[in-house]
């Protein structure tokens, strides 16, 4: 630089000179304007390509939060799904739950709703859905036990019905135990052809054109609880042919069921041992075979023999 000063001065060109340096440092000032603008470019290319990178990541992000957000949506929404109750207010108020999820889906889709109060309202929406899973278990506890308790109640009610039963056929038993107890029994029964003599007195014969009536004689065995006092004893003759003979001296003899009889007697029984007879008077002559003599008490026939004329 000194050189070309003494040069210039030497040469008469000093203002030459002059022009020359202000020349050099408008192109030093320009090209120093021109590089700390392409640096301050740079720099301002460089924070917008950060910037860009963060918001780049940040919409990645925001589109992943929205995804995992959905996600959990959709499962909540099939938690609501899977509840199940009886209960019409529940089942009400869970329907309502469910639109708020479609609604909150939506708005992810939409992305017109920040994630902070989705979450928010999707917690909400968790905590209301624990809330009928803890209630729905207490019911469906309480329905096992009265479920239970109404198998035991049914069991128990089988069981008195079964007892009932039982006392009621023992009852029937019992009953028909005493009724028949109370019918008497006859030992000893002994049938007899008589003929009556010009006398009165009463000959035993075994031949049937001889006899003219059937004696009848028994043995009544103590009975404590049949009936005392006055007792119609009943005689059913049937001759050889089957036929029940009526009786030959009065009127037709009936027992107290309607059905006839042969003869009949009355007897003053106190519930001891007796002994009695039933004579039988026929409305027609005796032939000959096998005659059989039942006796009846209170429609039932307590002995029966046979008794043979020839």
């Amino acid at each position: 630089m000194w050189g070309l000063f003494l040069r210039a001065m030497r040469n008469g060109c000093f203002g030459a000179f002059i022009r020359s340096m202000e020349q050099r440092s408008t192109y030093l000032i320009i090209i120093a304007a021109l590089v700390l603008t392409a640096g301050y470019l740079g720099y301002q290319v460089s924070e917008q390509g950060a910037t860009i990178d963060n918001q780049s990541g940040e919409i990645m992000s925001g589109n992943l939060e929205r995804e995992a957000m959905e996600l959990d949506l959709q499962r909540l929404r099939f938690s609501y799904d899977t509840l199940q109750t009886e209960n019409s207010l529940m089942m009400a108020e869970m329907s309502a739950q469910r639109s708020e999820i479609e609604g909150l889906i939506k708005k992810v889709r939409d992305r017109n709703y920040s994630v902070s109060k989705l979450k928010k309202e999707s917690n909400t929406l968790r905590r209301i859905m624990q809330g009928y899973v803890v209630t729905i278990d207490s019911l469906n506890q309480a329905n096992i036990a009265l479920q239970q308790e109404r198998d035991d109640m049914a069991d128990q009610v089988v069981q008195v019905e079964e007892r009932n039963a039982d006392l009621q056929r023992r009852q029937e038993n019992m009953e028909g135990i005493i009724e028949a107890g109370r019918v008497l029994q006859a030992l000893d029964l002994m049938p007899m052809a008589i003929r009556v003599a010009s006398t009165g007195s009463q000959r035993e014969t075994k031949r049937a054109k001889r006899a003219e009536m059937i004696k009848t004689c028994f043995t009544l065995m103590e009975n404590r609880i049949a009936e005392k006092g006055q007792r119609a004893l009943f005689l059913e003759v049937v001759d050889p042919n089957g036929r029940l003979l009526p009786p030959g001296d009065r009127s037709p003899v009936a027992m107290p069921n309607g059905e006839p009889a042969s003869a009949s007697r009355m007897l003053d029984y106190n519930g001891e041992r007796m002994e009695a007879c039933i004579f039988f008077t026929a409305a027609e002559p005796f032939v000959e075979g096998v005659y059989t003599v039942h006796l009846v008490d209170d429609g039932q026939r307590i002995a029966t023999t046979d008794l043979i004329l020839r």
